[in-house]
């Protein structure tokens, strides 16, 4: 059923473990984190950004697709539709396609701009009854045409951005879109701990999931984070499985090239790494 992402995250929270959000791109995406979440009895969220909604031909077809495949296929697992790293314009526009969730990324804008912008969109969402994240400070690397520095968030900014009401808040904290450098510092769980202290029982979100130790992940749970984002791993897995198929000539084998066996390794991959990470965030059994 498709929901806020409030309830969920509350409950991820209080139980110190994370929602997975699994960012989406086409069908196979979205039926392969559907349905390892059913089969897991976990939340989840399906993360879409401005550039996967485009590609999809618009948020309506997305919305659509989301809401017709948890029907077909019997999902009874709280699934979110969420916009990852929304601008303004993108947030109203997933607001009138029938999105469940929305992310603001104002992390660009001076904090005082940011707060105007999240203020309004707080407001919105609440009348509709769906969940809204906020971002203070920047996620390094690039995904999807985002672009941060990467620069940690100021704990008492995060505190004005939380005080506002938004469901959850992403803070810079050292982490990094795409695949991490061999040089990265890592986490900086000082400047988590600080936040958490400041914005309370607020869930906290950790993007740039692919690549952070599994010590570290936990560590972020254990300091306030309850939705940790994954998009880079699927694609990833996704991507070596079907390079597998093509280069043992196996689109060459009869019918292997159906477009429904040539994508299935594929899919089954994302399958497979999005079962490890909710096993890893603890979210099984959790739905």
């Amino acid at each position: 059923m498709l929901v806020s992402a409030k309830d969920m995250l509350n409950k991820a929270k209080a139980g110190k473990y994370a929602v997975g959000q699994f960012n989406i791109n086409n069908l196979e995406w979205t039926k392969a984190v559907l349905l390892t979440a059913q089969e897991l009895n976990s939340p989840v969220i399906l993360g879409v950004s401005e550039g996967a909604g485009k590609y999809m031909t618009g948020f309506k077809t997305v919305a659509s697709m989301v809401k017709a495949m948890i029907e077909e296929l019997n999902i009874t697992v709280p699934v979110a539709l969420h916009l990852d790293h929304g601008t303004y314009e993108g947030c109203y526009k997933c607001i009138e396609a029938g999105f469940s969730s929305i992310m603001f990324d104002g992390s660009h804008y001076p904090i005082a701009e940011n707060v105007e912008k999240t203020k309004e969109l707080v407001k919105v969402c609440a009348e509709k009854g769906m969940s809204l994240e906020a971002e203070v400070g920047s996620i390094g690397g690039e995904e999807d045409g985002v672009v941060g520095m990467g620069e940690c968030a100021d704990p008492n900014e995060c505190k004005m951005i939380a005080d506002l009401g938004v469901t959850m808040l992403a803070a810079g904290i050292g982490n990094i879109h795409g695949k991490y450098p061999e040089n990265w510092a890592g986490l900086s769980f000082e400047t988590l701990d600080a936040i958490q202290k400041l914005t309370g029982d607020m869930p906290l979100v950790l993007h740039g999931g692919t690549g952070i130790p599994e010590d570290m992940i936990k560590k972020a749970i254990s300091l306030g984070v309850a939705k940790i984002n994954v998009n880079t791993e699927c694609q990833l897995s996704f991507a070596a499985a079907t390079r597998k198929y093509v280069e043992e000539g196996k689109d060459l084998q009869g019918k292997g090239f159906d477009p429904r066996k040539l994508l299935n390794p594929g899919f089954e991959a994302i399958k497979a790494t999005v079962k490890e990470k909710m096993e890893l965030f603890g979210s099984v059994g959790r739905a």
